[in-house]
């Protein structure tokens, strides 16, 4: 007996549907007769996702199609117990025309798509018959070597969250969420017996499997210094800077600032390395507002919630009329606390 095969778990293009394509040729020398095809998805889990890390996720998983025959005794002739299949899968529970699939959280969506090749390009998009978008099952034909029974084959299924589709995407309140999109009732398994027919002249089996996705609360901040310039205290000297916050949608975050030199944020100085004098000044989210600080002595903190996209804070400095010290360069360091 001599059998030959092709390398299974790749992908092979074709003219009519640039899709995955299962493959195993092994050949038998006595009868059979086809039973039965099974299909299974492992979960597609993309783990913990940041909203503002501006960056593409991509996670992995396996389609398993298993194809049994039951032997039938006394027949001499060489047969290929060939089974004809097509893997369907539609939009999930998440909605859509399916380029992109959502999956959801409480009515917010997180876009992404499944592809049979890691180019993830539309033309590698899992689909089904009667796609509004026209991807493609995947589709091909398993002959089994009659002396097992059956065979077997595994693909891998790329999936992928483009960066593009985090922008706005939240928590609920400051916890991470999972977003998940189930495919139970959206996945087919169509199979049939005998080279050359389609895989739509036999039988019809669901499978099911979920996407999901954990969006963490996550924030970034941009600090610029609050300069005075030139000029002198015997009048008040006024300047403001941004501070940038990025924090994921819908999450609560606080920026405090320590008190610096003086190690209070109500009575901030500024100190002359050379001559150890001070020059008293204040910080303020607002102009002329409460001094801004960590909440002690009477000092305010600033408080806001996460878009997912960069947000400007404006720091207001204040040196107010005092005594004029000698000449020179006053400087403090200030800390920024942030905290979500």
């Amino acid at each position: 007996m001599m059998t030959q095969s092709v390398r299974p778990g790749r992908f092979l293009r074709s003219m009519l549907a640039p899709l995955a394509v299962l493959a195993l040729w092994l050949l038998a020398a006595a009868g059979a007769r086809a039973d039965t095809c099974t299909v299974t998805m492992t979960d597609i889990d993309f783990g913990q996702v940041s909203p503002i890390a501006a960056r593409d996720y991509t996670a992995q998983g396996t389609l398993t199609v298993t194809c049994n025959w039951t032997l039938l005794l006394g027949q001499s002739a060489l047969l290929l117990p060939a089974a004809n299949v097509c893997v369907n899968l539609g939009t999930g529970s998440g909605g859509g025309t399916g380029d992109p699939r959502y999956m959801t959280n409480a009515g917010r969506r997180l876009g992404f798509n499944l592809y049979g090749d890691p180019s993830y390009t539309p033309a590698w998009l899992w689909g089904g018959a009667g796609s509004s978008i026209g991807a493609q099952p995947i589709a091909g034909t398993l002959v089994g070597l009659l002396g097992l029974g059956g065979v077997n084959q595994s693909v891998t299924i790329y999936g992928r969250i483009p960066a593009s589709a985090l922008s706005g995407v939240g928590t609920t309140g400051n916890a991470d969420t999972v977003y998940i999109n189930s495919f139970a009732g959206h996945g087919t398994l169509q199979y049939s017996f005998g080279a050359g027919k389609s895989c739509t002249a036999g039988s019809t089996v669901p499978f099911s499997f979920q996407a999901r996705a954990t969006v963490v609360n996550n924030c970034v901040i941009g600090t610029s210094n609050l300069t005075f310039g030139t000029g002198s205290p015997l009048s008040d000297m006024r300047t403001s800077a941004p501070l940038s916050v990025a924090c994921t949608a819908n999450s609560a975050y606080q920026l405090s600032l320590n008190g610096g030199t003086s190690g209070n944020p109500a009575a901030r100085t500024m100190i002359n390395v050379a001559t150890g004098e001070k020059v008293n000044y204040r910080i303020s989210a607002t102009p002329d507002g409460p001094a801004w600080g960590d909440g002690t002595g009477g000092t305010s903190v600033y408080s806001g919630t996460g878009s997912g996209a960069s947000q400007s804070v404006m720091m207001y400095g204040l040196v107010p009329k005092q005594k004029a010290p000698t000449p020179g360069d006053y400087r403090d360091t200030v800390t920024v606390l942030l905290t979500f």
